[in-house]
């Protein structure tokens, strides 16, 4: 017998594939794969998160002693790539397997941190924090806590408060701030106690072209309808329209764009005035796409501001709430 066998007379082992939480982890990332076209290297990085975690797990398990890792992350990227449903992920990820109690994510911005006036930004930021106690606070367009040239802004107060928090509710909160990278980049250089408790920083890449049509089309098929093969190829169209016109929102354009089919789809039915088949209620013809303006306007202008529609098609990422 050697003196390995002899020290280790029976070893303890953990499987991994037979523990609970890694079904609950691997049907989470399942949904991230399937709600998400693209992200590849988000998507990775999630998982090497997942299974550091699942690691620890094991270690747990095998009482090996070890600190907690820092779970505090910052997310990077423009509107509509997808970071507040990693977030929401994220939080499933972390609840399955027990670093936080709920798989909640509170979502603040600058002004629901912020006050007006002395003494009213700590009880704003405090609260906050209560609501998102147990889960993830995900504080979005983070660099706006940072004004250097407002020496009285009231923001650096809540960078303080979030960083005693950060440190002490470690075991019971995950915060995750996100934002423009360039941005974020200058908001971390400039509050490095801050940035030394962030170990994890994702980027997210702007969609291309071909992706966003796949985003388009799971979109539609989501809400029951479908694109006529002329309108799947205008929408193609649209888009590379859309891409070089200002504030495009990637996911979040496209959301919208598909929005407005459907109300010109609405309006072609209506007025048909005859009765309506099923095949009818859930195609989008070519015409319901290429009624935007941006199929109107010359290709060397932006469309007209006081056209209502053209209107929509320049300020259509100021819907917040239609993120992917």
């Amino acid at each position: 017998m050697s003196t390995v066998e002899a020290e280790n007379p029976a070893e303890e082992e953990f499987d991994l594939d037979a523990d609970d939480a890694r079904r609950q982890v691997e049907e989470t990332l399942a949904s991230l794969e399937a709600d998400l076209v693209g992200l590849a290297a988000v998507k990775d990085r999630v998982r090497e998160i997942a299974a550091l975690l699942l690691v620890d797990r094991a270690r747990q398990q095998l009482g090996l002693s070890s600190s907690r890792p820092t779970l505090h992350m910052s997310f990077t990227g423009g509107p509509g790539t997808g970071k507040t449903t990693v977030a929401q992920r994220m939080a499933q990820i972390l609840h399955a397997m027990g670093y936080i109690r709920t798989p909640r994510v509170h979502t603040v911005t600058r002004d629901d941190l912020v006050g007006q006036f002395i003494g009213h930004t700590a009880p704003k930021t405090k609260e906050a924090i209560a609501r998102a106690a147990g889960g993830v606070l995900f504080i979005d367009e983070a660099y706006y806590l940072y004004r250097p040239e407002n020496e009285r802004d009231y923001g650096q107060e809540v960078i303080e408060i979030l960083l005693q928090e950060m440190e002490s509710e470690r075991d019971s909160m995950v915060v995750i701030f996100a934002g423009y990278e360039d941005r974020m980049d200058t908001f971390f250089s400039a509050n490095p106690g801050l940035s030394s408790r962030v170990p994890h920083h994702i980027s997210f890449d702007d969609y291309t072209h071909q992706e966003l049509v796949r985003i388009a089309d799971l979109m539609v098929e989501r809400e029951n309808f479908r694109f006529a093969p002329a309108a799947r190829a205008a929408f193609s169209d649209y888009l590379e329209l859309r891409m070089r016109q200002p504030r495009f929102s990637n996911a979040r354009s496209v959301r919208n764009a598909v929005e407005r089919c459907r109300l010109r789809q609405a309006k072609r039915l209506v007025e048909l005035h005859q009765p309506l088949t099923r095949d009818d209620l859930v195609t989008l013809a070519e015409g319901d796409v290429r009624g935007s303006s941006l199929f109107r306007a010359a290709p060397d202008r932006t469309p007209d501001a006081d056209d209502p529609i053209d209107q929509n098609d320049q300020n259509d990422e100021l819907d917040k709430g239609a993120t992917q």
